[in-house]
């Protein structure tokens, strides 16, 4: 059984070409600040490396940050691989330059939450907190 005191563990990544991790860091920051176990990936992360971590880490949420446009098919290859590797349990989320009429699309691929630039810290915290549940077990 679970301890409620476990923190939930989050992978943060940027997948793709895209060079800008500030948000990134920003949002990995303030959900360790908020108490949670945060795995940062690092800049051009492939699909595969991103589903690779958030299973070797036993992971209860990935947080993509897209900011070249490629969101479509990264957040899918994402959902894909977790799926394919019975780990759709995992919630992904995810932020960055996103239009708005991607966003449905993007829910109906699983995308669980979107956030652009200016959403606020306590926000995200929020989120996270009321839509991803530690589900592994010890």
């Amino acid at each position: 059984m679970q301890k409620a005191s476990t923190p939930l563990r989050i992978v943060v990544a940027k997948p793709g070409l895209d060079g800008h991790d500030r948000g990134a860091k920003v949002i990995a920051r303030a959900l360790r600040d908020a108490g949670m176990e945060v795995i940062y990936t690092g800049l051009h992360q492939t699909p595969e490396q991103i589903v690779a971590t958030a299973i070797a880490e036993d992971a209860d949420g990935i947080g993509l940050s897209v900011l070249s446009g490629a969101h479509m098919t990264l957040f899918a290859r994402v959902l894909e691989l977790l799926k394919d590797a019975d780990a759709d349990d995992i919630v992904v989320f995810g932020g960055g330059i996103i239009p708005e009429a991607d966003r449905s699309q993007l829910a109906d691929l699983g995308v669980t939450g979107i956030f652009t630039p200016g959403a606020r810290m306590d926000e995200i915290v929020d989120w996270v907190r009321a839509n991803v549940r530690r589900t592994a077990t010890l």
